[in-house]
């Protein structure tokens, strides 16, 4: 069964959505047989890096709401990710795009890594406060869960995984997807949002079900007939 989802890094639901799906994918009896295929999709292309103001400050300009609003956004969802083990640290998040982070996404997922990448930027992103724009950030991240050095200096230097990135926003596009986290699963059933664990489970098992009724053999019952050399019976 093949599972895509697309997300951004800077996404907190995509973090949890992470999890939740986690969570229903320990519960599912044929986990072994699930391949996850991480799609790239930015938020906010357009966003500019800017580590000199606070995440809070981003989102009360953008949003035009006073800083004390923006704070109680930012602790509404931190609670709900605490609920799923991860702590958020939104006061020290750092306001940057995330379109490099994507390109590493996409290195890593040639090298069947792609779970292990994503899961390693969003905890730099949000429980640690990293710049994910940042060359150095990014490499000590890549190399962190066994990528190769030079292989992740020539994101920076090239535009390399670029048309891979940009093909997975477009397939989103041409599905309709508007918002993340979304998840497709054998390009049938689609889950948007960061669901329950049970919604996950639910899903997974309806699709795995249907997957074999349609590979199943065909069953034939014998009954009279005529047989190819004319003989009937």
């Amino acid at each position: 069964m093949e599972v895509k989802i697309w997300s951004d890094v800077r996404c907190p639901f995509c973090y949890i959505g992470k999890r939740k799906f986690e969570m229903a994918l320990e519960k599912f009896p044929h986990k072994a047989k699930v391949k996850v295929i991480w799609q790239s999709f930015e938020l906010d292309p357009n966003l500019k890096t800017n580590a000199g103001i606070s995440a809070i400050e981003h989102l009360s300009e953008a949003k035009g709401i006073s800083k004390s609003q923006a704070e109680g956004m930012q602790e509404h969802v931190a609670n709900i990710a605490k609920e799923v083990g991860i702590d958020f640290n939104s006061k020290n998040t750092v306001v940057a795009n995330s379109f490099n982070a994507h390109r590493l996404i996409q290195l890593a997922k040639t090298k069947g890594l792609g779970n292990e990448i994503e899961e390693a930027l969003f905890k730099a992103y949000f429980a640690e406060g990293r710049n994910i724009d940042d060359k150095e950030i990014l490499l000590k991240t890549g190399v962190s869960i066994g990528l190769d050095e030079s292989e992740v200096k020539e994101i920076f230097s090239s535009d390399v995984y670029t048309k891979e990135v940009r093909k997975d926003e477009m397939q989103a596009q041409s599905i309709g997807i508007n918002g993340v986290p979304f998840f497709v699963l054998n390009n049938k059933y689609a889950v948007s949002g960061a669901q329950s664990p049970e919604t996950f489970l639910e899903v997974l098992e309806q699709t795995w079900e249907e997957m074999e009724k349609e590979n199943s053999p065909l069953i034939i019952t014998e009954g009279e007939s005529c047989s190819a050399d004319g003989t009937c019976n």
